[in-house]
C-alpha cells in the first residue's frame, strides 16, 4: 500500500524532534505535529527555562561570597520580571532553531492537534495523512492530587512565568522539580517551605545524598516539612493562601506551587481506539525496542514512563529512526544513566544507591567524604560537598558514585563513562587526580565505611 508519509511523529519535543530529523536524514518522508510550540517540556517548560533561572538565583550567593575575596560589592537588587523576560527571550530563540533544523532536515512540520484514527493514519487539526509508521511522543504533564482548594495552587508551568516574586511560597513535592524550585526562590529572596509526604527530600536516590542535601536546604533557610501531608487550601479575602496539614498546622503562603508528579501526556489522541496498549497511569506500553501493542506505531520519551530524562528520549527517538530507515537497533541500554538534580547545592549521581547495591550483590564496599569546598575557605560560607562511590567487593567494580556539592552534575557526567566501561575501584585509585579540585576526591578515597550494625552482626 502506498502512503503519503514513511512516518508521522506526534510531539515535537526532544524525541520526536530527534527522532524526525534522524529518519528525514536517511530520506524518509517525515511529517512531525504539535499543537503547541516546538521544543517540548525541556525547551519550553523544564530543563532549559528552570536552568536559567538556577543560573540567576546563583548570583545571590555570588555576591555575598564576593567580599571574602577582597572584593567590594555595593548592595544588589534584584529585577523578577528582566529575568522572565530575558528567559522568554531565550526560549524564543531556540524555538526558531527547533523549526528551522526541521525545515533543513526535510520533515514537514504540522501545526495541530493529532488524533491516531488507525494504525496508518493520522488526523492533524482536520488534515487527513497517511504513514507507513507512527511515532508517540507527547511527552508528560503535571498532575495534581484531589485535595481541597487545589485550584488555587499553581505547577512548574506557571512558576516559570510568575508575574512577580511572592514574598512566601508553599512548594508540595520533595522530587526534582520540587527541590529545584525551592532553590531557586530561595535564593531569590522568597521564604520558601517544602512539604514532603516521606522522610525527606529525593525519594529513590542514595540516602546519604537525601540526608545531605536535606540538611544542606535547611542551613540556605529552606523549611522543609517531612512527613506532612496537605489536608486543604484556602484563598484568604485578601488574596493569601492558607494551607492546612495533615497535623493541624497553618502554612501562609501567597503561592503555592505542587510538584506531585507528572503523567503521561496520552490522553485524546486515539491510543486505545487504535488498539494501542496504555497502563494504568496513561504511559503507552512498549518493548525494549519501543515497539507498541500495534506493528507500526512507536512510542519514546515521557509517554512512556521508562526514564522520564531528555537525553533518553533523544537517544530512544533516534534508535526508532534507525531501525526504521538504517536497519540499526532501537534498543538502547536504560541501566547506569547519569542525572543530575539542579538544587541548591546541585547533586550528581549515576549507577547503584548504596540500598539497590546491597540488595543486588550482598556485601558492598562504601566510601564517604564529606568537605568544605575551598572556594568556601575565605568567603566563610557554610556548606559543604558530600562524595560517595558503592563498590562490590568481589569484583572491585564501581557500581555507584554520588555526589552533592558545586559542580556535581559536570563532574558526575565524566564518572559515568567510567562506569559505563566497567572500572574498578583500583582503577580509580591509580588514577592521578586535579589538585586542587572537588573532583580529585573520588580518585583519593580510602577508607571504607564500616558495615551497617547488622551486616556485621551476620
Amino acid at each position: 500500500m502506498s502512503y503519503e508519509f514513511d512516518l508521522v511523529t506526534l510531539g515535537a519535543g526532544s524525541g520526536g524532534v530527534a527522532a524526525s530529523r534522524r529518519a528525514a536524514s536517511y530520506g524518509a518522508r517525515v511529517a512531525i505535529c504539535e499543537s503547541v510550540r516546538i521544543g517540548g517540556t525541556c525547551v519550553l517548560r523544564g530543563c532549559v527555562p528552570k536552568k536559567l533561572l538556577v543560573y540567576g538565583a546563583h548570583f545571590s550567593e555570588e555576591f555575598q561570597d564576593a567580599a571574602g575575596f577582597g572584593w567590594t560589592v555595593p548592595q544588589p537588587g534584584f529585577d523578577w520580571p528582566t529575568l522572565i523576560a530575558r528567559k522568554n527571550h531565550e526560549l524564543d530563540r531556540l524555538n526558531q532553531i527547533y523549526e528551522r533544523m526541521l525545515r533543513d532536515s526535510g520533515a514537514t512540520l504540522m501545526m495541530g492537534a493529532a488524533r491516531i484514527l488507525d494504525p496508518h493514519t493520522v488526523d492533524v487539526a482536520g488534515q487527513v495523512l497517511t504513514t507507513a509508521n507512527i511515532l508517540v511522543a507527547t511527552g508528560g504533564w503535571p498532575i495534581l492530587p484531589p485535595v481541597k482548594g487545589i485550584e488555587h495552587v499553581i505547577t512548574s508551568n506557571e512558576a516559570l512565568d510568575l508575574l512577580s516574586l511572592p514574598k512566601r511560597m508553599v512548594i508540595v513535592g520533595g522530587g526534582y522539580i520540587a527541590v529545584e524550585f525551592a532553590g531557586i526562590f530561595n535564593a531569590l529572596g522568597v521564604r520558601v517551605t517544602v512539604v514532603v509526604r516521606g522522610d525527606n527530600v529525593l525519594r529513590g536516590f542514595d540516602a546519604d545524598i537525601r540526608a545531605h542535601l536535606g540538611h544542606e536546604m535547611r542551613k540556605k533557610g529552606i523549611h522543609l516539612r517531612c512527613e506532612t501531608a496537605v489536608r486543604s487550601i484556602e484563598r484568604e479575602p485578601d488574596g493569601s493562601l492558607s494551607v492546612y496539614t495533615g497535623h493541624e498546622e497553618l502554612l501562609e503562603a501567597d503561592v503555592v506551587m505542587y510538584a506531585t508528579g507528572r503523567a503521561p501526556n496520552t490522553k485524546g489522541m486515539g491510543l486505545p481506539e487504535a488498539g494501542v496498549r496504555l497502563d494504568p497511569s496513561g504511559a503507552v506500553v512498549v518493548d525494549d525496542a519501543s515497539r507498541t501493542t500495534v506493528p507500526g506505531i512507536f512510542a519514546v520519551g515521557d509517554c512512556t514512563d521508562r526514564l522520564n530524562l531528555t537525553p533518553v528520549a533523544i537517544a530512544e527517538g533516534r534508535a526508532v529512526a534507525e531501525m526504521l530507515f538504517n536497519q540499526g537497533t532501537a534498543v538502547i541500554d536504560h541501566a547506569g544513566i547519569p542525572t543530575a538534580v539542579f538544587s541548591q547545592p546541585p547533586v550528581g549521581t549515576v549507577g547503584l544507591s548504596e540500598a539497590a547495591a546491597r540488595k543486588l550483590s550482598g556485601e558492598v564496599d562504601v566510601y564517604v567524604s564529606s568537605f568544605r569546598p575551598m572556594k568556601y575557605t575565605l568567603s566563610g560560607r557554610d556548606e559543604r560537598t558530600l562524595v560517595k562511590m558503592v563498590v562490590d567487593p568481589r569484583t572491585d567494580r564501581v557500581l555507584g558514585c554520588h555526589m552533592v556539592g558545586q559542580d556535581a552534575p559536570e563532574i558526575v557526567q565524566g564518572l559515568a563513562i567510567a562506569l559505563k566501561c566497567g572500572a574498578t575501584k583500583a582503577q580509580f585509585d591509580a588514577t592521578i587526580g586535579i589538585h586542587p579540585s572537588a573532583a580529585e576526591e573520588f580518585v583519593t578515597l580510602r577508607v571504607k565505611r564500616p558495615p551497617p550494625m547488622a551486616e556485621t552482626k551476620s
